[in-house]
């Protein structure tokens, strides 16, 4: 709530000053790729998560939960930190964003000021990781070796970045916006996490500041009071807890710009594995993805009978125009039913029913987006595994 402090500690238990709780010894998932063995654990707030890592917290949506609805709950929502130094207690009556830099009025915004002096805004938009499926990526790379459960689609409601950045002022010569949260290094020579956007995207009316997330305040782990939404882009310029925004006038070349979270700068950001990139750029949009959630790799149906197959695909904004199915392991590909569409940015229900003989069949799945794009049937590899968007195949069994 925004009237109360709010603290990790005062929303859960106190094991590691972070409230976390392993369900039990033995509550452990295995995800389908090498030294795949993760513990469930709670954390407040939070239903039972996969734990990648502790310090700095880093949690996994289970798969599963991706076929209950749309917008993914938030007590299910993934969790990703850079820095171990994370803000364990925040008051929002005392909270302040700060705005300066190449302002022509710096400003010092409290929430009650983001809610009451600029028109709210909602949209719905999935935030996922750069590095969302890299335990799939072979040749093995190196990095949090995660499953498909580092993303989420939520509403998120707030203020538009435009809107903040026209009332501070943006003075000639301006080049791009910066972004820091209250995370911090946990020694002095570890860079600070601070993300840029060009000016033309930070004005561009999508990227918003959010207070809330499906209706209620955001979960403390994913960013309370304050959040950067950028839609269609990886979750790594999504800054969290965020109090500070600066206008420079030259591009920033932070660590977290400059060395890290690039790709090979060309249009697959993909190299042959095991070769370096001549060439790297800043990650940036989505890749085009689908997925299958109602049946699971292994599962046992019953011959003959209708089977409801169903999923959720998105891209970086263009908009999900098809999803094709293969249920012949991709000699021939049909077209499927699209559910409701709830914004450019955000996941794409779709379905479609099939009926089985009785034996083995290979489920895949593809989605086209309104500028042509599509997944590939092999992932392409960089050196970090980052935008993994290989057709998803299922095998089932019919019985």
């Amino acid at each position: 709530m925004l009237n109360r402090r709010q603290t990790l500690q005062g929303l859960g238990g106190t094991a590691l000053a972070l409230g976390i709780s392993p369900i039990s010894a033995a509550t452990r998932v295995s995800l389908p790729f090498e030294n795949g063995e993760r513990p469930l654990v709670k954390y407040p707030q939070k239903r039972p998560l996969i734990r990648l890592t502790t310090r700095p917290p880093q949690l996994e949506t289970p798969f599963s939960v991706f076929d209950d609805g749309i917008l993914t709950p938030n007590d299910a929502f993934f969790v990703r930190y850079h820095l171990a130094d994370i803000p364990l207690e925040i008051d929002p009556a005392t909270y302040r964003l700060t705005i300066g830099g190449k302002v022509e009025k710096p400003l010092s915004l409290s929430l009650t000021d983001l809610k009451t002096q600029f028109d709210p805004v909602e949209i719905v938009a999935v935030n996922q990781c750069s590095g969302n499926s890299r335990g799939f990526v072979a040749p093995r790379v190196g990095g949090g070796q995660l499953g498909h459960g580092a993303m989420g689609n939520a509403r998120w409601k707030g203020v538009r970045l435009k809107d903040v950045l026209d009332r501070a002022g943006v003075t000639a010569g301006a080049r791009e916006v910066t972004f820091n949260g209250l995370d911090k290094p946990v020694t002095p020579i570890m860079p600070d996490f601070v993300k840029a956007l060009g000016m033309d995207h930070a004005r561009d009316g999508d990227v918003m500041l959010a207070y809330a997330m499906n209706g209620e305040d955001l979960p403390f782990l994913n960013g309370y009071p304050l959040r950067l939404i950028v839609p269609g882009y990886y979750g790594t310029y999504w800054v969290k807890h965020l109090s500070e925004i600066q206008v420079v006038e030259q591009t920033f070349d932070g660590f977290w710009m400059k060395s890290a979270y690039r790709v090979p700068d060309n249009g697959c950001a993909c190299i042959e594995p095991g070769t370096i990139a001549p060439a790297t750029v800043p990650i940036s949009r989505f890749s085009v993805r689908s997925f299958i959630t109602s049946v699971a790799e292994g599962a046992k149906v019953k011959a003959g009978s209708d089977l409801l197959i169903k999923g959720i695909a998105f891209d970086s904004g263009y908009g999900i125009t098809d999803v094709l199915l293969s249920a012949d392991g991709g000699q021939s590909w049909t077209g499927t039913q699209l559910d409701e569409d709830l914004g450019r940015f955000s996941f794409r229900g779709w379905r479609t029913t099939l009926r089985l003989p009785a034996g083995g069949h290979r489920l895949m799945v593809r989605a086209i987006n309104r500028v042509g794009e599509t997944q590939p049937l092999k992932a392409l590899w960089n050196g970090p595994g980052y935008m993994y968007n290989a057709i998803e195949t299922i095998n089932l069994q019919a019985v």
